[in-house]
């Protein structure tokens, strides 16, 4: 690390469980962000922030006026713009240090493979079940480690998976028959504050499993009442019926 690193993250460097070893291991990570809209952004702002070595960063979208409210990283001058190649500009005038890549379309297939195995952890900020089940699944195979939020109306949750330590439970065993005739914000609204307390806390989760540093639970499902202000936590257990980790670790 050089002088100006030494300054930039001394406050991290403080940090008797972090230190020099921590911020030495996250310069050391790749972190895929997949959906740059208002989880995506908040949560890459203070990865980039914190001096993760690589951001990958993956969003087809454009952004909307109605975008603004909840997507904070980006302004009016980026309206009509890639998410990501807009997300990318913004956080490199925030860390110019940063090693930031953008790809501009949804991620599918064999190219999502290869961003999840190039990836130390891998964070779902999508908002579609399809997205969500391929994700999941080619973190599962690759056992890449994997943060999922999610936020509508006032709620939000937040689960992550330690697919490099434990087979099971998957993100299946918790919903396994989703369809995307779910809720979407554009048909019942999200309240952005929600959307931003859900992507500090996926930023928290991947800073811990990519410096090594701190205590993330496999399979922990947290709940977030926005409206009432209080959290719930609901530990997920293999289902034996999963029609995807029941199979693989059959």
């Amino acid at each position: 690390m050089n002088e100006s690193q030494l300054d930039r993250y001394s406050r991290q460097l403080l940090l008797p469980n972090f230190d020099i070893e921590g911020q030495l291991a996250l310069s050391s990570a790749t972190v895929l962000v997949i959906g740059m809209g208002g989880l995506g952004n908040i949560a890459a702002t203070y990865l980039a922030s914190a001096g993760v070595g690589e951001l990958i960063l993956a969003d087809g979208d454009h952004l909307e006026l109605s975008n603004l409210p909840r997507q904070v990283l980006y302004n009016e001058g980026h309206l009509g713009s890639n998410k990501a190649q807009a997300a990318k500009v913004e956080l490199l005038a925030k860390n110019s240090d940063s090693r930031i890549q953008a790809i501009t379309e949804h991620l599918a297939g064999d190219q999502l493979s290869q961003a999840v195995a190039k990836a130390s952890v891998v964070l779902d900020c999508t908002d579609n079940y399809q997205a969500r089940q391929s994700i999941h699944r080619a973190c599962f195979n690759a056992k890449t480690p994997l943060v999922s939020a999610a936020a509508i109306r006032w709620e939000g949750q937040l689960i992550s998976f330690l697919y490099d330590q434990h087979a099971s439970p998957c993100y299946e065993c918790l919903y396994p028959s989703m369809s995307d005739n779910q809720l979407s914000c554009s048909e019942s609204g999200v309240i952005g504050p929600v959307v931003g307390s859900l992507g500090v806390l996926q930023a928290l989760d991947a800073l811990k499993i990519a410096s090594g540093c701190g205590r993330v639970e496999h399979g922990l499902l947290k709940l977030f009442d926005g409206m009432e202000g209080r959290w719930r936590e609901m530990r997920v257990t293999q289902d034996p019926e999963c029609a995807f980790c029941g199979s693989q670790t059959a």
